[in-house]
């Protein structure tokens, strides 16, 4: 999920919304290959050249502790037991740690507060759906791993259109980059001389996709792979307006002071696209339209 300055990001489908009320209050959880995809997540055998290359601090220590937002489903999300972090991001960065010889603990965390809890060594890393931009790479170290845009979706049969939206009411989870999206559409609004777009924001975006099923909220946008999968979750209550746009990379984000590691974690990505690792955890969440083909530390955008 994009957020602004902090992400990208957002939707959880409702068949999660239960364990989320139950989520931003949990601790973290040690990482396991379990998943509610109902298949177990591909592991990744160690290695040696790459682990060689972990700082000796992080390879001391065995263990990355990371922050995430355990609220977009299906990157990163809470299992049945409202405790488990599961998901894409989860399969496949615990594959990234275990190329590197490493172990994982997963806390959930409010979005916000994710990129300066790295900065401070709260985290070791933040895997949080993060799109890379400008702000972000001011701040942190960022590792492409994924590509995501920019999906909106409304009621089954509603009348909406992203492109003519003034004088209704919109969800969009804050923070987001979606948040700069609508606002920007909304002044648009105003400047032709109608009627601005009421901006719902919600720190959830569980609770952001049921406002819209609920009726709160006329219709709401958020990351492609978000969307796609809170619709399916709502039993087609909800489906998909117009087409994805905007797509830019999610990245991995460590310490400014930090870039050696932010390298090897791009080259442990690198090993897992060649070995097919990579492909087979997109391919059990259903996310393979955002394969990428490397991984970049700090790319330009």
């Amino acid at each position: 999920m994009f957020r602004t300055p902090s992400g990208r990001r957002a939707i959880l489908g409702l068949a999660a919304a239960a364990a989320l009320t139950l989520s931003m209050g949990a601790c973290g959880s040690e990482s396991d290959d379990s998943s509610s995809s109902g298949a177990p997540a591909p592991s990744a055998s160690a290695d040696t050249s790459l682990a060689d290359k972990v700082p000796a601090d992080i390879k001391s220590a065995g263990k990355l502790v990371i922050g995430t937002d355990s609220s977009y489903a299906p990157n990163e999300f809470l299992d049945s037991d409202g405790k488990t972090v599961i998901g894409f991001d989860v399969d496949l960065f615990n594959a990234v740690a275990q190329k590197l010889g490493l172990t994982t603990e997963w806390q959930s965390a409010t979005f916000g507060d994710i990129i300066p809890g790295v900065s401070s060594d709260k985290y070791a890393v933040g895997v949080s759906s993060f799109t890379i931009n400008k702000d972000r790479l001011k701040e942190v170290n960022m590792i492409s791993y994924f590509s995501a845009g920019t999906q909106w979706a409304a009621k089954k049969g509603a009348s909406i259109n992203p492109d003519d939206v003034c004088g209704k009411k919109i969800a969009v989870q804050a923070t987001t980059v979606q948040v700069d999206d609508i606002t920007a559409r909304s002044k648009k609004c105003t400047d032709a001389g109608k009627a601005k777009i009421t901006i719902d924001q919600y720190q959830k975006q569980s609770d952001a996709t049921n406002a819209v099923n609920t009726g709160k909220d006329e219709a709401m946008l958020a990351d492609s792979p978000i969307t796609a999968y809170a619709v399916k979750q709502t039993g087609g209550k909800l489906e998909l307006v117009g087409d994805i746009y905007d797509s830019a990379p999610y990245g991995y984000v460590v310490a400014k002071d930090q870039t050696e590691f932010a390298g090897v974690i791009g080259d442990a990505v690198k090993a897992l696209i060649a070995d097919g690792t990579y492909k087979q955890i997109l391919d059990k969440w259903g996310v393979t339209a955002g394969a990428v083909t490397t991984a970049e530390v700090n790319p330009a955008v």
